[in-house]
Parts: structure tokens; sequence; C-alpha cells
């Protein structure tokens, strides 16, 4: 009897956990039913794919889509428009907000705000402060939530976590991976005065590489106190990855596109407040050392850290400029360029972009394509090459710091738990993303 799918993706190579080979794939209800040759099945919808890459769904885990609060900059719609039209199929949002999301009213307000509007599948974190310590362990386990953020250095918002007590207090509140912004606090105030007015070069001597390295350090050995799991984002410093590789039992390390695509000062010459992030982007020894952790194993996830701000806030003179840039929609293709460019297998960006995700964040049916996962597509042309352009850019923003460089390899459409949501750059479905569900916290989540 042949059997009938929803979809049919015909002709592609498609990235499974068995390899990278021409197969076929079958959907049914919003799960993967088969994998193989299934060529001569019906099926109520076709896509074709030959010549293209089927790969896992891609997971961005660090997106700043800044609602409530900056809508001016980017909301929860834009933000997700952005991430499908980029190849991204689901997003962990981060608690920075205004109102930040520190109490279940503020984290039901914002998954109220996410129904019907956000085109991706989403997770949102909560953010950890002194003052909610108590409640984390509750907070954690909310549907829809995939754990908890603390900031350790400040930086865009009013989030901070930066005393010692505190941050172990935590550490021993809950039980799920937390991710850390790490910078110490204490040295960024000391050296605050080394950030030159007018001089956006010095913002990595301001933040240098010892506020990171310093703050690893200590909450790597709060963490093993606590024993807690830690996730450390946006990891920028040679200095940090010895003391990541001697904490592999507990610790998973991010980096960002970013830090492995630009590197001072000729980003800041060039890009000037466009190219202020924290952690800054680095000089580029800290960029090949991140280059040797990522082939060595030691980095376990890519994230965008798309956090935007309007030009005019980004025009203003530095200091008084704020940190971050849009990249949930270049993640795909600046990624797949290194791949075209021998830096990246294409096993790894699947590992780093997907898989990875779901491994150690124990996502649920999701992060690769196999038989009764969640049928999430990222279909890529690894030989489409054309100029990343300022008119693409869905954020809200308007701008990217990879505006006119020309990359090989670009997502061509976004499939979401079966359904086609983006298709050669256009919105094909909207407002149908869902919550992530998380293995630690199904008995809570709603189905």
């Amino acid at each position: 009897m042949t059997e009938a799918f929803d979809l049919l993706i015909r002709g592609g190579v498609c990235a499974t956990p068995n390899g990278i080979a021409a197969a076929d794939v079958g959907v049914k209800d919003g799960k993967i039913t088969a994998v193989g040759a299934l060529g001569t099945a019906k099926a109520a919808e076709f896509f074709e794919a030959k010549g293209l890459h089927v790969l896992p769904g891609v997971i961005d885990t660090q997106v700043h889509f800044r609602e409530p609060g900056n809508e001016h900059k980017e909301d929860l719609e834009s933000g997700s428009r952005a991430a499908v039209r980029g190849g991204v199929a689901a997003v962990f949002e981060m608690p920075n907000t205004a109102p930040p999301t520190t109490t279940r009213a503020a984290m039901d307000d914002k998954l109220a705000r996410a129904r019907n509007r956000m085109h991706c599948d989403y997770a949102f974190y909560v953010g950890a402060t002194p003052a909610n310590v108590g409640a984390l362990a509750v907070l954690e386990r909310m549907p829809g939530v995939c754990g908890v953020k603390a900031f350790l250095g400040s930086s865009t918002g009013t989030l901070l976590l930066d005393k010692e007590e505190d941050i172990l207090s935590a550490l021993k509140s809950s039980t799920r991976r937390m991710a850390v912004h790490s910078e110490d606090e204490a040295r960024l105030r000391e050296r605050k005065p080394l950030a030159t007015k007018g001089d956006v070069r010095t913002h990595p001597v301001w933040r240098d590489a010892e506020a990171a390295r310093a703050s690893t350090e200590r909450v790597l050995r709060l963490a093993r106190q606590a024993g807690r799991r830690l996730h450390v984002l946006h990891v920028t410093t040679a200095d940090e990855l010895p003391l990541l590789a001697g904490a592999r039992d507990l610790a998973t390390v991010e980096t960002t596109p970013q830090h492995l695509t630009l590197s001072a000062p000729e980003c800041y010459e060039r890009l000037g407040a466009y190219a202020q992030m924290n952690p800054p982007i680095r000089e580029a020894h800290h960029r090949e050392a991140l280059w040797k952790a990522v082939h060595e194993g030691l980095i376990d996830v890519i994230g965008s850290d798309h956090a935007p701000h309007a030009r005019a806030e980004k025009d203003k003179t530095y200091p008084d400029t704020p940190s971050g840039m849009p990249g949930v929609q270049t993640l795909v293709t600046i990624l797949l360029d290194h791949v075209n460019a021998g830096r990246l297998t294409l096993e790894r960006f699947v590992d780093l972009t997907s898989a990875g995700a779901a491994r150690i964040f124990g996502i649920a049916g999701k992060g690769r394509i196999a038989r009764g996962y969640d049928a999430d597509f990222t279909i890529g042309d690894l030989k489409a090459k054309k100029k990343i352009e300022k008119s693409w850019i869905a954020a809200k923003c308007g701008w990217t710091p990879f505006d006119g460089m020309e990359t090989t390899g670009w997502a061509l459409a976004t499939i979401i738990r079966g359904r086609i949501v983006m298709r050669e750059g256009a919105l094909a479905s909207s407002g149908q993303g869902a919550p992530i569900r998380f293995v630690e916290t199904l008995s809570s989540s709603s189905g």
C-alpha cells in the first residue's frame, strides 16, 4: 500500500543522523513519518528539493526581540519574521525587556503576545534577579520557558546578578541548565573610564578579555559548588576556553557568527558603533581561538545574539551608544558561507544550529531529521551566491553589520511542523508559531 503524506519533500540531499545523502522526507500531522526513497508516494503537497540541501530546522538559542517596552527597535512579530526569512525555525528569546521577564505575570504576558503573532516556534528565558531567586524553580518549569538567564555583567536593560552570594543562590535555586552573560561587573565599572568618548575602538579595551575570563572562572566555580548545569553565552575570548574545556561535565558553550566573522580593530573602523556589542568583537587571535574551539568540539551551539537598536541610537557618540546588532536573519547564510569556505563542515553546521541546542537544552521532538520528530526544515541552496543587503532585513532597525557582504549558501525555505512558512524570501504562512516543548517540563506543558 502506498503511504500518503501531507507534505513530501523530494529529491534533496538530506542531513539525517545516518549521514548526509540523497533522501525524500514524508510528513504527516506535522511530524516526520518517513525518510528514504519515497518518490512514488502520494501527498497533498510536494516540495521539489532537487539540487538543494534539506537540513534540520535551525534553532537560534539567543535573540532579543525587545517586546515589551522597546518595540521601536523590534517586536515579536518582526523579529520572528526576520528569523523565518533567514531560515530559522525556532528561537530562544531573552528576558531583558521593559519590564524584564522576571515574574509569572511577565512571562504570561510575553506568551500571550507571542500567540498568533510569532512566525517561528519560540521559548522564553526568565531573568534572574536577587529578588526573584526564590521563585525561579517554579518559573523555569512554566510551559514555553527555556530556562533561567543571568546577566553577571550589566548590558542592555536593567537585569544584573553580580554579587557572589546572589549568583550562588540563583544557581542553587533550581535545576534546569542556567544561561549566563559572563562579564565581571566590578571590573567593568573600574575600567569604564577607558571607554574613550568618540572612539568605539576602545570598547574591547573597556570590556576586556580579563572581564570575561574572571567572570567565567567564578561562575564555573560557583556552578560546581551548587551542582548546577551551566550554559555560557556568547563566549568571545581565547582566555575562557581552557576553563570551559575543564568543565565539560557541567558547562556548555555558545559563540556567535559575529565573533567568528568580524575582528577588531577593523570592524570598528569600518562600522563604528554598529559593530558594538557585549561582550565585544575582539582581536583576530580571539576569533581564531574560537574557530579552533569549534573544530575541537568545545563550542556546543551558535546563537545570533540578535539585539537590534535604531539607527538614531547607534549614531550617538560612543560610549552613549547601545550595544547590540541584528543577526537572526543572517545567521544561516553567514555560517553556510563559512561551510563553503572550508572553515566549517556541513555536519558541524547541523550540530551547532539544531542538534546541539536540542541536546543540551533537552528540546522535545526537534533538532534532527528522524521519524517521529517535528517536521522542521531549513532548506538551503549551498551554491547560491548573493549579497546581504539592508533592504532584505526584516528587523525594524533596517540595518545589518554584514550589509554588502557576498555570501555563498542561502536558505530558500523554512518549514515548521510540516507547514511551509517561508519560500524564496517571502512569508508563506504567518502567525503559526508555537511554544517549544522541553523534556524536563513535559508534565507542565499543554501537549
